[in-house]
């Protein structure tokens, strides 16, 4: 009944979450309620649960809205502006460069294995050139996904230590054989990148042509308005996404006058120093963890506040202008945080890994490592880490070992999809809603847009591992 009722909730609000027929609040809070109370449980039991949820999801929730004010500040201050011209100046108007680097800097972001950061420095940094390029952001979300997902395999990582802990091992003992898969893996992310921005310069070439049928909702190129594209077809100003924040010295054009005077009020020139301390010291205490994430951008968000827009008005003006986007996001999170409170406290979530550990029949069991790396980025989308490196995994090492399985393998195989390369399409993780969030893309069309290419990359890696004797086809 549980895990029947755990798989049906979970297609329910993926479907919907797809099809866009509700709001993701609606998707990830209303249908989970609904089959607990199915399920038999008393609203005093599903209040629990809800509150148990929250508790575990109110800290990023925070997080997440102070972040994106802070960030935002920063926008209005004109502390990206150089960071973009210069980027451009490398780039130029080539979508393949610019998704190239995206990747790149999330490749590098990800160093500390915090997919939260890597996402709070690589969206924003990329953002305001997309939308002056025209670039989809979808794209920009898909690139840092792909840089993020390959690089969650080091030992630091929430995945591996989650593994290590479940076998008992040193993290380094799973992760040292899968180097060179994940090498390969960052090639093959890179490759991706390269191959989806040689769309999108396609794409813009299209709509600079006046083709309305390529034009996309997360893009700001629109026909009839002038935008760099790879072919040197002129510029636009900004529209759509972050078109409040104009970009009155674009070298290639020019936003409408009063947009131009209105941004041109907002920089901070002479702060830009200021800024930039302000900005290495908050991710310094970040990635130190010195003081929890939420209360570091409380403090940044205040002190950017004070430096560049003294005043009670001036800086009401800046949250407003930013807190829109920001709550809607944080009801997002909180919802998820019902989704994850129901699935656990009513032991769906427990009755799902048995089942689906059990589904596999004896004569399968050899080439369970293999049929684990295949399956490891769809089902992300069901099982987050905890539930699977400490449900899930238990359950298949013990049926891996009846017939010689080594659980190395098992774990390892894990490693090179479930919640690494797929954790960026993850509803069952705080990060993905920070990276939609802060992308400005629906949940189910980033789902969509993302799968398939981390899909690929993590059999490219799989692909590696076997090759190199790591991931055995056939146990024997």
């Amino acid at each position: 009944m549980l895990t029947l009722l755990g798989f049906t909730t979970m297609v329910v609000i993926l479907g919907l979450l797809f099809t866009q027929r509700v709001a993701a609040i609606v998707a990830l809070a209303g249908v989970p309620l609904a089959a607990a109370f199915i399920a038999g449980n008393s609203p005093s039991e599903v209040a629990g649960f809800v509150k148990e949820g929250l508790g575990g999801v109110v800290g990023v929730a925070a997080m997440f809205l102070f972040a994106i004010v802070f960030f935002g500040i920063m926008r209005d201050a004109g502390f990206f502006d150089p960071i973009i011209a210069r980027i451009v100046r490398w780039a130029g108007s080539a979508p393949p460069t610019v998704a190239v680097a995206t990747t790149a800097l999330a490749v590098v972001a990800h160093l500390d294995g915090a997919g939260a950061v890597t996402f709070l420095i690589a969206v924003p940094a990329m953002l305001p050139i997309y939308e002056r390029l025209g670039m989809s952001r979808l794209v920009l979300a898909t690139c840092v996904g792909l840089g993020a997902g390959v690089m969650n395999i080091v030992p630091w990582g929430g995945p591996t230590a989650r593994a290590a802990a479940t076998l008992g091992v040193d993290s380094n003992e799973l992760w040292v054989p899968l180097i060179p898969a994940q090498i390969a893996g960052v090639f093959f992310a890179l490759g991706v990148a390269y191959y989806l921005g040689r769309r999108e310069r396609t794409r813009l070439a299209k709509v600079a042509a006046g083709d309305v049928s390529a034009e996309v909702e997360e893009s700001t190129a629109r026909v009839g308005e002038r935008f760099p594209v790879a072919a040197g077809s002129g510029s636009a100003g900004m529209s759509g996404g972050g078109g409040d924040h104009s970009e009155p010295d674009d070298p290639q054009g020019k936003a409408p006058e009063s947009d131009a005077a209105a941004g041109d009020d907002l920089k901070r020139p002479k702060l830009y120093w200021v800024n930039v301390t302000l900005v290495l010291a908050t991710l310094g205490v970040l990635i130190s963890a010195i003081i929890p994430p939420e209360m570091c951008f409380l403090i940044a968000t205040i002190v950017a506040l004070l430096i560049n827009y003294p005043g009670m008005k001036a800086q009401s003006a800046r949250i407003d202008a930013h807190a829109t986007g920001a709550m809607l996001m944080v009801g997002t999170l909180l919802a998820a945080g019902v989704l994850l409170g129901v699935l656990e406290g009513s032991g769906m979530i427990e009755a799902m890994a048995v089942s689906t550990a059990n589904v596999i029949p004896d004569g399968m069991a050899p080439a369970l490592p293999l049929i684990v790396g295949i399956l490891g980025v769809p089902m992300s989308l069901v099982f987050g880490p905890d539930a699977y490196y400490f449900g899930v995994l238990p359950v298949l090492i013990e049926v891996g070992d009846q017939f010689g399985v080594s659980a190395t393998q098992l774990a390892q195989a894990s490693m090179l999809g479930e919640e690494t390369v797929g954790f960026p399409i993850s509803p069952m993780t705080g990060a993905f809603y920070l990276l939609v969030g802060l992308a400005k893309v629906d949940i189910g069309r980033h789902i969509r847009h993302t799968i398939g290419w981390a899909w690929l990359v993590s059999l490219g890696m799989l692909g590696v591992a076997v090759l190199t004797g790591v991931i055995p086809v056939w146990a024997s």
